[in-house]
C-alpha cells in the first residue's frame, strides 16, 4: 500500500506547484508581450510600407505629368522650328524621340531651345552681297513704273475727251511711283533672308529706282 505523504512533502510539492504556475504565468505573459510587439511591428512595417507605395504613386503620378508637359512643349516648339524652316514641316522631319542616355534637365533644356528660338526669331540685317539684287529691284520696279505710265499715255493720246487731259497727268504719277515699286520685291528679298528691311537697302532701292526714272523721263517720248 502507498504511504500517505506527510506534511512537510505535501508543502513541498504545493511550493513547486506555485512556483511552476508563476512560471508558466510570466512565460506567457512574455510570449503575449513579444506577440503584441510583433503584431506592432508588422503593423508599422504595413503603414510604412503604405506611405511609401503612396508616395510612389504620387512620384510616379508627377513624373507623367511632367513628361506630358515636356513632350507637348517639345511638339510646340518643334512645330515652330519647322514654320521657321517652311516646307509644311517636311524639312525638319517628326520631333526627335527621347534618348535613353539623356540626362540633365529636361526643363533646362527646353528653355535652351526657347533662347535659341528667340535669338533666331530676331530679324537681322541684309548682308552687302544682295546690294546688286536690291539696286535691279529699283531698276525693275522703275522700269514697271514707266512702262504702265507710257501705256496710260498712249490710251490717253487716243482719246479726244476729259481722259486726253487726265490720263497724262495720272501716267506722270504712275511713272514717278517708280522708285518706290521696287521696294516689293526687295521687301520679299528681306523675308526670304529674315532680314528687316532697313534704311539702307530702301535707299539702294530707292536711289536705283530714281536714277533709272530719271533716265527714262530724258529718253523722247515716241
Amino acid at each position: 500500500m502507498n504511504e500517505p505523504a506527510t506534511s512537510q512533502t505535501y508543502h513541498a510539492q504545493l511550493r513547486r506547484l506555485a512556483e511552476l504556475t508563476a512560471r508558466v504565468r510570466e512565460q506567457r505573459a512574455e510570449a503575449q508581450q513579444w506577440y503584441e510587439q510583433q503584431c506592432a511591428a508588422a503593423d508599422r512595417a504595413v503603414a510604412e510600407s503604405a506611405d511609401e507605395v503612396n508616395r510612389a504613386e504620387r512620384e510616379l503620378l508627377a513624373a507623367r505629368q511632367a513628361q506630358e508637359r515636356v513632350e507637348a512643349e517639345a511638339a510646340v516648339l518643334w512645330q515652330e522650328l519647322n514654320s521657321r524652316l517652311g516646307g509644311g514641316g517636311r524639312r525638319a522631319g517628326a520631333p526627335p524621340t527621347p534618348a535613353p542616355e539623356a540626362t540633365g534637365d529636361p526643363a533646362v533644356l527646353l528653355e535652351g531651345v526657347r533662347d535659341l528660338l528667340r535669338r533666331t526669331r530676331q530679324p537681322g540685317e541684309l548682308p552687302g552681297n544682295v546690294n546688286p539684287l536690291l539696286a535691279l529691284c529699283g531698276v525693275l520696279g522703275a522700269m514697271v513704273a514707266y512702262a504702265l505710265g507710257a501705256l496710260v499715255r498712249a490710251l490717253g493720246a487716243r482719246d479726244d475727251g476729259d481722259l486726253a487731259v487726265g490720263l497724262p497727268v495720272l501716267a506722270l504719277v504712275v511713272t514717278l511711283l517708280g522708285p518706290v515699286l521696287g521696294l516689293i520685291p526687295a521687301r520679299v528679298i528681306a523675308d526670304r533672308q529674315h532680314a528687316v528691311l532697313s534704311p539702307r537697302p530702301v535707299l539702294i532701292v530707292v536711289i536705283a529706282g530714281l536714277t533709272t526714272t530719271l533716265l527714262l523721263l530724258t529718253l523722247p517720248l515716241p
